[in-house]
This record gives C-alpha cells, structure tokens and sequence, in this order.
C-alpha cells in the first residue's frame, strides 16, 4: 500500500510538502529566469484556455504576460498535445518527447471514428495531405478557412458525429497532423489563455520513450509513486513499472513507494523547512498539484473536511480530484482557496490561517498581475465571470467570518 498522510508522521508530511514546493520554485523564485527554464526544471504546465500557465510562470519567475507571449512567438515555448493527449506548454527542449507522449491520443480517436463513424483511415490520410498543401509555415489559417481550402476532401460526419464531438472528418486530421509534428497550433492574439487558434505547417521531430518521460517526470515531481506517475502519463500498470525500473530511481527510504533520482537523495536529507511563510496564488490545475493529482497530500485534515465554495451539499474539499478553485499555497500545504472577481477588479479568498502581511502582500502583487496584464484569472476556456459568481460569493462570505474570528 502507498504511504498516505495518516501513516507518516507530520513533520514527514511537512517536509515533502516543503520539499515539492522547493523543486517546484515556489519558495526561491527565481525573478527574470526565461520560460523555458521554468518549465524545463519545475514541469509542463497545464493548459485548458485558462490562466494556469501565466501564474505559475509569474509566481516562479516574476514573468509578465508580454514575455510569456514573446516566448510563445519565439518558439521557446509552446502549447501542444502531450501526456495523455492533453495539452501543456513545453520548452523547446521537450517538444519532441512531449509529441511523442502524446502521440496514442488522435490514434485512438481516430480508432474510435472508424468504428463508430465509417472513417477510414486513408480518407484521413488524404485529408492530412491536403491540408499540408494549403498551410505555410508563416500565415496562420483558421479551421474554417483550412476547410474551405481542401473543399471535399473534408467530410461532415453528420448527426452521428455531432453526437459523438466530431462534426467532420477535420479535427481528426489536425489531431494526427500535431502528434507527427507537421503542424502547429498559434493562438491568434497571441495569448495563452483565450482558444482561438490557426494553424501553420512546421517539420518538428517525434522523439522519446516510455523511459525518457519517467526521468523527466521524476525530475520535476519526486518523491512521486508509480501511481502518481501511471496519472501523469497515462501508461498502463505495466508499461509505467517498466519505465520507473529502467529509469533508475530509488525508493525515498527503504519500504517507501515513493521513488526519486538517486543524486537527489542527500539534498532531501539535508533539506530543512523554511522558517518564515512563503505565499502563493495559483491555478488550481497548477503542476504543484496536477502533476501528482493526489489533492489531500497538500491539505492537513481539518482543511481537507472544509466545505466546497458553493458546491453540492455533502461535498468536501479534500473529497475531489482537482481543486474547484484556485489555491494559495505555504510552503506546499494549500491554506486558501481564491477567484477574480472582475466587476470590482480584485481577489476574493478565504484563508485557512491567520492572515499576515506576507499573505497580504502576496495578495495584492497577484492582483495587480491579473489586473493589469490578464484582465482575468480563468481556470479554464469555460469559466466566466458569471460562472463563478457563485463560488466568489461564497469565498467572500468566508472571508468575513475568517476576518471576523481573527480580530
């Protein structure tokens, strides 16, 4: 059985959290360090057409918006399909090993509409070579433009398709043609956080094994588990056992099924929980959380049984997959849950510790960056303003009782 928080000790639980914050960057933020080098030492981050990427650089490094942007155009970094078909944005350093990741995931949907659609495979194919016929590699073309440029070859699935997500034979085709490297995805404005997209030829190697990803894994998030590992990658059992055995990690202690790199074993022993409070806002999809998606590792029990913010009756924070907000983090225990709200142009949050004026601080410098660089903080393409007008209600009606008991 995997050690859960109940059969380690506290100070055993407080310096992993510590210890996954430190590697994380979140308590030595390093001001000015270029995206790639976040990304490259701390983890892909998640992107769902939210603010995500853009908090966690900032909180990282310092970096405003216009030098995440300028990364992107750069090709620095870039957003692409990669563990488990979801896309993150990578360094360039990675982008081969990310495709290759990710490559099982148009695979399998194409799989799925031969079976249940009647595509065939070489349509697809076909479609695939049309559309590299009319993309360059410097103008962007929309998917209706790229449709009406390959005209037939492109065909509606009807109402069985729109029942299953795929109206026509398109999406498929762009889905191969990413994992393969042969085209990109630009979002048109430039911008991380908003899905509008055109697409551009590119000749980017397919690269990396089973193996390659558990040492890039391990590197950001040990100690982690095979489990941990199995939900990052999407591997089956035996695939992720075999990757973590060629890997060459080691358990963090004789008995443990947490593993790490073996040269990281003394700086764990050495390492010593920072004395002062180190505060953070977050996307609650954010590595720090995402890349193990075990949430209770990161709460202490009496946060853990806290009612969700508007959430269903009976609902528990510690029992979901994901945070249904985002987080602010000390020193790798999540002690408040926060929203934008964008009609008074500020932060809501509920602390679950005494406020101070570290957490205050760490408040208001993230409340400018949103304020004036993102104009707001969405968790993913969905959110909205009125969406989460509810769940900032109810933050901010938590708050005043927090404030209240603390006076």
């Amino acid at each position: 059985m995997e050690h859960g928080p109940e059969t380690r000790t506290d100070a055993d639980t407080a310096k992993l959290r510590a210890w996954w914050s430190h590697r994380q960057w979140l308590d030595r933020p390093r001001p000015g360090a270029p995206a790639a080098e976040v990304l490259a030492a701390t983890g892909w981050a998640r992107s769902v057409g939210g603010a995500a990427p853009y908090l966690g650089l900032f909180a990282r490094a310092g970096l405003r918006r216009a030098a995440v942007d300028a990364a992107v155009a750069r090709l620095e970094v870039h957003e692409l399909p990669a563990a488990r078909g979801c896309t993150y944005v990578l360094p360039a350093a990675d982008f081969a090993l990310g495709l290759a990741a990710g490559a099982a995931g148009p695979v399998a949907e194409l799989t799925s509409a031969e079976k249940h659609l009647g595509v065939g495979r070489d349509e697809v194919e076909k479609l695939c070579l049309a559309i590299e016929r009319v993309l360059s590699e410097a103008e962007p073309l929309d998917p209706t433009s790229i449709r009406e440029e390959v005209g037939d070859a492109v065909r509606s699935l009807g109402e069985a398709g729109k029942k299953r997500g795929v109206s026509t034979t398109l999406p498929l085709a762009l889905g191969l043609m990413q994992s393969r490297g042969r085209i990109r995805r630009v979002p048109v404005n430039g911008r991380l956080d908003q899905q509008r997209y055109g697409y551009v030829g590119w000749d980017q190697p397919v690269a990396g094994g089973t193996v390659d990803l558990a040492r890039r894994y391990f590197s950001w998030a040990a100690p982690a588990t095979l489990r941990h590992f199995r939900w990052f990658s999407g591997f089956t059992a035996a695939t992720a056992r075999r990757a973590v055995a060629e890997a060459g990690l080691v358990p963090l202690a004789p008995g443990s099924e947490f593993l790490m790199p073996s040269e990281l074993l003394d700086e764990y022993a050495e390492f010593r929980i920072p004395a002062e409070p180190r505060y953070t806002l977050l996307a609650g999809i954010d590595g720090i959380h995402l890349l193990h998606r075990d949430l209770p590792r990161l709460l202490d029990p009496a946060d853990a049984a806290r009612p969700l913010p508007a959430g269903r009756a009976g609902r528990s924070f510690g029992s979901e997959a994901d945070p249904q907000t985002h987080v602010v983090l000390d020193r790798g225990r999540i002690v408040g849950l926060w929203e934008y709200d964008t009609e008074r142009a500020e932060i809501v949050h509920q602390s679950f510790v005494p406020p101070d004026d570290a957490l205050r601080e760490a408040v208001a410098r993230t409340e400018a960056f949103v304020r004036d660089e993102l104009g707001d903080a969405r968790g993913f393409s969905l959110d909205s303003p009125k969406s989460r007008a509810p769940k900032i209600a109810a933050l901010r009606a938590a708050a005043g009782t927090t404030d209240r008991a603390t006076r």
